[in-house]
């Protein structure tokens, strides 16, 4: 079991994401993308705290250009960004050896955005993010992203 800082364990329920070691392999990864630099750093504290293996892009189109990941992996996506936004890069990527499951986040409600929505989004939360919910939505698209 990894060790995680004191005050992490403070959160409930966070615990439990440790005793899920498959998902935790060392070949899982969360590819974070998000325009906002502060949001990018906050999530890279938690998800490293949590024990999970990730990488940050500020942009879609920096996502397209790395090459295919190997499952468990998930996107961690913001929706309104300039350029591409997460629902164009979900279109982009469906059906390709880019796409897998999604945990959209943002900080705008829309019937529309839910609407569009494929069968790879494994969540969708809402801005500001409940660590324990986002933990939780990460390790339903790890495991929605091997059992596909």
């Amino acid at each position: 079991m990894r060790r995680i800082p004191r005050a992490i364990h403070a959160h409930d329920g966070l615990e439990r994401f440790h005793t899920k070691q498959a998902l935790h392999d060392a070949a899982a990864r969360v590819f974070v993308i998000d325009d906002d630099h502060s949001v990018r750093k906050a999530l890279g504290r938690l998800l490293r705290a949590a024990g999970y293996k990730f990488e940050l892009f500020e942009a879609a189109e920096a996502y397209l250009a790395c090459p295919p990941p190997e499952p468990p992996a998930c996107l961690l996506l913001d929706i309104r960004m300039p350029g591409m936004n997460g629902l164009e890069l979900q279109r982009a990527i469906e059906g390709t050896p880019m796409e897998l499951p999604i945990v959209f986040i943002t900080g705008h409600a829309d019937e529309e955005l839910l609407q569009s929505l494929s069968r790879r989004t494994a969540k969708v939360l809402y801005k500001p993010l409940d660590d324990v919910a986002l933990l939780a939505a990460i390790d339903a698209a790890l495991a929605q992203s091997v059992e596909s």
